[in-house]
Parts: C-alpha cells; sequence; structure tokens
C-alpha cells in the first residue's frame, strides 16, 4: 500500500527526514487509480534492486505482506488470468455459504493450497479455488513452476515479531497518530475521486472505516476504533503467516524500538 501517493499519512509512509538518511525506492511511485499487481511490483523491485546493487549499496526491503517477500524469492507463476464472472460466481458462494463450504471442494482439487491457507483468508482461498477450477490445474502446481528474482544464498531474512501486547498496542498508537495527522483529511480526497471500490488502494487499512465517518454512518471516535480493530486483526494473521512460512527466519523480539535495532545489528553482524 505505501507504493499509492494517495495514502502518505494512512500507510506510515517513511517521512521526507527519514527519506534524506538513505535512498528509498517504491514509496509513492503509484496513483490510487492505478492499481498495482503483485507482478509489477516484482519487475519495479528487481529494476530497483539492480540499480542498488550498480552503487554497490546493501538493499533492505521491508513490508509487511508476506506474498511480496516470497514472490521476491521464490518467483511468480505466469497463471492465465482467470475471468471476472468466476470469480465473482465463487464470492456469491461464499457470501451465501461461508468460506467453511467451498474449502473441502478446494480440498479435492488443491489439497496444498487448502491445508496451507489459514482460516478467515477467504481471498486467498477463492483465489486458489478459482484458479484450479478455472484452469484445471492447481494453484500450487502453478506456483511450482517459477524462478527466484534472489537466488539462494543472495539474500537473508528477518522477522520483527514483539510479544502480541506490545505489538497491539503500538497498532492503536499508530492509528490514533494518523487520525491526528491527516488521515481523515486524505481519505476524503481519496473519496472524492469516486475511484472503482475494487481498486487496491480502496481496500487500505483504515480507507473503509474512515468512509464510514465521512459519510455520517460512525463518529471520529466509533472510525478510529474500528480501524484499530481491524489493524490488530491484519497484524494477527501477519504473525501466522510468517509463523507458518518464514519458520527458518530469525527473529527480533524486543518490543523496545532501540533494542531491536541492537538486535538486529547483532543478527547482521
Amino acid at each position: 500500500m505505501q507504493l499509492y501517493g494517495d495514502l502518505e499519512v494512512l500507510t506510515a509512509r517513511p517521512s521526507r527526514d527519514e527519506m534524506l538518511l538513505a535512498p528509498h525506492h517504491l514509496f509513492g511511485v503509484a496513483d490510487a487509480a492505478d492499481g498495482w499487481s503483485v507482478g509489477r511490483w516484482l519487475e519495479a523491485a528487481k529494476a530497483a534492486l539492480a540499480d542498488i546493487t550498480l552503487w554497490r549499496r546493501p538493499a533492505v526491503v521491508v513490508g509487511g505482506t508476506g506474498l511480496y517477500f516470497r514472490t521476491l524469492t521464490q518467483g511468480l507463476a505466469t497463471i492465465p488470468p482467470v475471468p471476472r464472472p468466476v470469480t465473482q460466481a465463487l464470492e456469491a458462494e461464499a457470501g451465501a455459504a461461508g468460506e467453511l463450504a467451498l474449502r473441502p471442494r478446494l480440498a479435492r482439487l488443491d489439497p496444498e493450497a487448502e491445508a496451507r491457507i489459514a482460516r478467515g483468508d477467504r481471498q486467498r482461498l477463492l483465489r486458489a479455488l478459482a484458479v484450479a477450477e478455472h484452469t484445471g490445474r492447481p494453484l500450487t502446481a502453478w506456483q511450482a513452476d517459477t524462478k527466484p528474482a534472489l537466488a539462494t544464498g543472495e539474500w537473508r531474512g528477518m522477522v520483527l515479531e514483539p510479544p502480541r501486547e506490545a505489538l497491539y498496542a503500538a497498532c492503536d498508537a499508530r492509528l490514533e497518530s494518523m487520525f491526528e495527522r491527516g488521515a481523515i483529511e486524505e481519505v476524503a480526497a481519496l473519496v472524492a475521486r469516486r475511484l472503482d471500490p475494487a481498486l487496491p488502494a480502496m481496500k487500505a487499512l483504515g480507507v473503509r472505516e474512515i468512509t464510514g465517518h465521512l459519510e455520517g454512518r460512525t463518529s471520529r471516535e466509533e472510525a478510529l476504533s474500528e480501524a484499530q480493530r481491524e489493524t490488530r486483526r491484519y497484524a494477527k494473521r501477519q504473525l501466522t503467516w510468517f509463523r507458518n512460512q518464514t519458520p527458518a527466519w530469525p527473529r527480533v523480539t524486543s518490543p523496545d524500538a532501540a533494542e531491536q535495532w541492537r538486535e538486529l545489528e547483532a543478527l547482521l553482524g
């Protein structure tokens, strides 16, 4: 989400002072009306890494969306596009019958994907089922036929994983700060553009909750509380994803920022 120039406050994009400390890449480079895919990000990331390597600098890839790390280190499968009517039909089924009703279907077609996708992750469940049913080939098989942008041995991964209570408190404090620094005005400007609600930027954490406040359906305090709750839930899903997908990556576990830096320095040697 930090790709989108429209979401500077709500995505906690690095400040101007922070960007002066070291070159930053791919922050605020996209317009909200231009929805980027993970494949498009991968091509831009490879170009940025090549530029950094040219200057003989170390590169640090940061973020919270595990799919992007996996794409960079494991590759991205070239999967035929699934027609929108197919995905809409599955979304309608999930809405009527619930996610659990679709899991047995995916388990028959792609048992590895069904076992890997966490409970409640409806988006990935529907994606895997749509690909399997439309192409006749499991998503897992498509994903196995890939080549990573970074070869094994060329990179190291680390996970910031402070105690859950400290993480949740930090999420709450950050959302409160965002509201004070202009998140509501930022979303108002975004909503005024009347963009397609299916665009990635329109699904950023906080956009839906603040939109409800702007439309008079909730108070400022209710919008803040809802955004904080959804952020905590997202953080919990991130913890689960990294625990399942990157068990071998070293963990930085201190709740204190200064101590986290010391832990990082020790891990980096």
